[in-house]
C-alpha cells in the first residue's frame, strides 16, 4: 500500500498558483517538503511547505523572532543558513502570518505550488510577486 501511495506521488503533475506547471524554487541551498528544490508537498506535510518565498533580511529576523531561526547554518543537517535573496519553500500558513503582520517576502508565483490558494488568496500573492517588482527596477 505504502508503494502505490509513493508511486501516485511520483506520477502526479504538480501545478503552480497560476495554473501551470510548477517550476523548481531553489537548488542553492536546496529546498522543499522533499529537499529537491520543488515546492511541491503530499499528505505528510503537516507545515504545507508550498510558498516559493524570496529572503530578505527584515523576513530572516521576523522568522528568527517568531521562533523559527532560518539564518543560521545547522552542520548536522547541511543546513547553511539563509541569507537576503535566497529562494526557499515556505509554510504557507507561516507566509500568511507574515503577511499578516506586514512582514511577507515576495513570493516566485511559478514555483509556488496550487494548494497554497487553500490557505493564501491569488490576487494577495500576486501583490509579492518578486517578478513585477524586479522588473519595477
Amino acid at each position: 500500500m505504502q508503494n502505490s501511495f509513493l508511486w501516485r506521488i511520483e506520477v502526479m503533475e504538480f501545478k503552480n498558483v497560476l495554473g501551470t506547471d510548477l517550476q523548481p524554487c531553489n537548488c542553492n541551498p536546496m529546498t522543499g517538503w522533499y529537499r529537491d528544490g520543488i515546492c511541491k508537498t503530499d499528505p505528510t506535510d503537516l507545515g504545507m511547505h508550498t510558498v516559493c518565498a524570496v529572503m530578505t533580511q527584515s523576513f530572516l529576523t521576523y522568522s528568527k523572532a517568531q521562533g523559527n531561526d532560518l539564518s543560521t547554518p545547522i552542520s548536522q543537517y547541511n543546513f547553511p543558513g539563509l541569507k537576503a535573496g535566497d529562494h526557499w519553500c515556505l509554510c504557507a500558513p507561516r507566509w500568511k502570518e507574515a503577511y499578516d503582520d506586514g512582514m511577507a517576502p515576495m513570493v516566485n508565483l511559478e514555483a509556488t505550488e496550487s494548494s497554497t490558494l487553500k490557505v493564501i488568496t491569488l490576487d494577495v500573492l500576486k501583490q509579492f510577486d518578486f517578478r513585477k517588482i524586479n522588473d519595477s527596477f
